[in-house]
């Protein structure tokens, strides 16, 4: 039976980046609906893995997107029980469309957080499978400025210094991460040229040398994005 990744992309330079790395190694048909080309939705019998990449938009901006609307809409029949077998990660935008969806709410955060920053584990994530041998603290890449509240019935698994709510895993099926692990250098750098006007100064947001980072970096949060990846679709 072929497992099957679908993944939703909200601009051309915020990609999937490693974790179609990921999926090629693991033998997953790919299938995309990127929206700003109005790419349609796909039928929830087409997937088994959905993943709901990020953006600089908000999740409130309907009238400027109005595809957000769509998207909403297809998320929370994607969430139903009767699709209880579908696994889904949201990233960054993505987390905070799930969160949104489960009835929490998505509100600016009081930090902009955009560079390499650590998060650590909460009691929670330390003690969940997911994360069993993850490092904390951990150094992730960030781009935001808005967060959320956590879904009633959510396991809380990540802070920052500055966002309280990083990770959250629910009923198992339904990972969300504030942070990026699936970025590359190429896809930071892109990020650095398509939104300069979020690289303000403040506490924590880092200069655009900085946010390049450095290679070691990289290769700790894929490493850690394949182990959860795998971890993830087998629970």
């Amino acid at each position: 039976m072929k497992r099957r990744l679908h993944y939703i992309q909200h601009v051309p330079f915020e990609t999937p980046g490693v974790i179609l790395d990921w999926a090629k190694s693991r033998s997953y048909e790919v299938t995309h609906t990127r929206v700003f080309l109005d790419e349609p939705f796909p039928s929830a019998l087409d997937f088994d893995f959905l993943v709901l990449m990020g953006g600089p938009m908000s999740v409130h901006d309907e009238d400027q997107f109005p595809w957000l609307s769509e998207e909403k809409t297809f998320l929370k029949n994607i969430l139903g029980e009767d699709e209880e077998r579908i696994k889904i990660m949201g990233i960054c935008l993505g987390a905070q469309l799930i969160a949104e969806a489960l009835g929490a709410e998505v509100y600016p955060n009081r930090y902009k957080e955009i560079g390499w920053f650590p998060i650590e584990l909460t009691e929670a994530g330390k003690a969940h499978r997911l994360f069993r041998d993850w490092p904390s603290p951990f150094n992730v890449f960030h781009w935001h400025g808005e967060t959320f509240s956590l879904p009633q019935e959510a396991t809380h698994i990540a802070y920052s210094e500055a966002c309280e709510n990083q990770a959250f895993l629910y009923k198992d099926r339904i990972l969300a991460l504030q942070f990026h692990l699936e970025v590359t250098p190429d896809l930071v750098a892109g990020l650095i040229e398509n939104s300069a006007e979020d690289i303000v100064p403040g506490p924590y947001v880092q200069d655009p040398e900085a946010i390049k980072g450095q290679p070691e970096l990289y290769e700790l949060c894929h490493e850690m994005l394949f182990k959860l990846l795998d971890r993830f679709m087998r629970l």
